[in-house]
């Protein structure tokens, strides 16, 4: 049987082959799902959505997540599309221009911070919101955002998106209450291993950091592919009672003081 047999879904933020969004709109596929594929305009036109589109058989629906009348519109042509309520939601969206920029933690554009804010993590509660005023959601529905360990501990390189997704793991507890009561819908956040992403790659030192977890996670590096299984696991009737939770995903990284192999790179 499929996971994910009947079920309707909107994913925010596949951009190309490497992108996490993209594999979990490929593991959705193959579970049985039926969804649309969103992105901001910008975004559309860079990657390779039309490709994935057609793999999954999806319509693409340009929204940006920052904006209340393009979300609502995307609400609308998605329930009209998919024939009925949304049973999951993937928010798979984070951006910084202080980090695009390479501003320095103590010299930040605070338009730019509050760009970040708004994109990575307010976004969040903006898609929440929307579709519960809109009543789309499904009971027992499922909405997942993608988190890092940043939000808890301090990565010099992260600058304000460490913020921001301190606002978003926050969003999901508090959100996850209102949307349980509802309609059933449970909230989690994935905090997800370092991932080669088009996205992460552009940010200054993120190789060595992904190396650097690789050789502190017992089980390696979470890759983009297992994190689109765990989101599908979440989408799925099989976690009915998960929720409010930020959920690590990272081969036990985040539970790990030091490792063996650090030892011996500095013995």
């Amino acid at each position: 049987m499929m996971l994910l047999d009947g079920k309707n879904g909107i994913i925010f933020g596949a951009l190309d082959e490497k992108s996490i969004a993209w594999k979990v709109a490929e593991k959705c596929k193959e579970n049985g799902a039926n969804f649309t594929l969103t992105n901001a305009p910008i975004a559309l036109r860079m990657g390779k959505i039309n490709d994935l589109a057609k793999k999954c058989s999806s319509e693409i629906i340009p929204a940006d997540i920052t904006s209340i009348k393009d979300i609502d519109n995307l609400y609308e042509k998605s329930t009209k599309a998919l024939g009925g309520k949304i049973d999951f939601i993937l928010h798979s969206v984070g951006m910084s221009p202080n980090v695009r920029k390479n501003k320095e933690y103590g010299d930040l554009n605070y338009d730019w911070f509050f760009k970040t804010l708004d994109v990575s993590a307010i976004s969040f509660h903006k898609v929440m919101q929307i579709a519960e005023k809109n009543n789309i959601l499904s009971k027992w529905s499922s909405v997942v955002g993608l988190s890092y360990i940043a939000a808890q501990r301090t990565f010099p390189f992260y600058s304000d998106m460490a913020e921001a997704k301190s606002l978003l793991e926050s969003i999901t507890r508090s959100y996850g209450y209102r949307l349980g009561k509802l309609f059933k819908t449970r909230v989690n956040t994935i905090s997800q291993s370092p991932t080669i992403t088009t996205a992460g790659s552009g940010i200054e030192g993120f190789e060595a950091f992904h190396n650097y977890a690789e050789k502190m996670s017992p089980l390696g590096n979470a890759t983009a592919e297992e994190c689109a299984n765990y989101c599908v696991f979440l989408f799925s009737d099989l976690s009915k009672k998960i929720t409010m939770q930020n959920l690590f995903h990272d081969g036990g990284f985040s539970n790990t003081g030091i490792s063996e192999e650090i030892i011996d790179q500095f013995s």
